[in-house]
């Protein structure tokens, strides 16, 4: 008889994550706000470093959002998201940027929705170019992860993050996510099971992004078709919370 593996190694065997709660957590909510003025201050120059205090970045709307890390086996901080809520005008911060929308798009109702917003992976833990998502990740035929942290976690860490988002949304009502992202980002997430549909053209907003949605009902009943294994993981967190 064939060993089961669990879903936890076969999705996520070297990440865990949980949900960052600011006032409770504050060390590692700064190890957060260092990493993000890391990536959009340092590395990418969106923002000007002389804006964040202390080398820590943060905004408006981090006290209406909730924030997710997946940590690697020696409790460091490896990637980062956030689910913004909607605002007292029940917006989100894509519609300050990506004002166009095609025509026939219907939003969803905003109580049930939520923004992915400041997705980040560290630097150090970003895959090398080439290299296949871990097993189960895909639709596509992937190799086995060969058990080195370091060598290609990155999906490992996304999957990581999308699953706190996931089990979040279920316990709070969030039936829809937009994010404002980069073609090749939708491209990897569509890759990965989690497609979204695009719902606006290209802007620049912090680069060149375009607006999409995704419904959770529409995700969940894909991934029942291509990759069951994978929705029983992502349900399986809403019952360790």
């Amino acid at each position: 008889m064939n060993a089961v593996l669990h879903p936890h190694q076969e999705f996520s065997a070297h990440f865990s994550g949980r949900e960052v709660l600011p006032h409770h957590d504050g060390p590692l909510f700064h190890s957060v706000q260092e990493l993000r003025y890391q990536v959009y201050c340092e590395e990418c120059g969106f923002l000007k470093p002389e804006e964040c205090f202390n080398r820590r970045e943060s905004d408006e709307h981090d006290s209406n959002s909730a924030h997710f890390a997946a940590l690697n086996r020696s409790v460091e901080l490896a990637g980062y998201v956030r689910l913004v809520l909607p605002d007292a005008i029940q917006t989100f911060p894509f519609h300050n940027h990506c004002v166009i929308l095609f025509d026939g798009v219907v939003l969803p109702p905003a109580s049930h929705s939520a923004e992915i917003s400041r997705l980040m992976v560290r630097k150090d833990y970003r895959r090398r170019h080439g290299e296949q998502p871990p097993s189960g990740a895909s639709t596509d035929k992937a190799e086995h992860a060969n058990g080195h942290e370091m060598r290609n976690p990155s999906p490992q860490i996304l999957l990581t993050l999308y699953r706190e988002m996931y089990a979040y949304s279920l316990q709070n009502g969030i039936r829809y996510w937009y994010a404002a992202m980069e073609r090749s980002l939708a491209r990897i997430l569509t890759r990965m099971n989690f497609g979204f549909q695009q719902i606006g053209p290209a802007t620049d907003y912090y680069g060149p992004v375009a607006p999409y949605v995704a419904d959770l009902r529409v995700l969940e009943n894909q991934l029942d078709q291509s990759n069951p294994a994978l929705l029983a993981w992502m349900r399986s967190a809403s019952a360790l919370t």
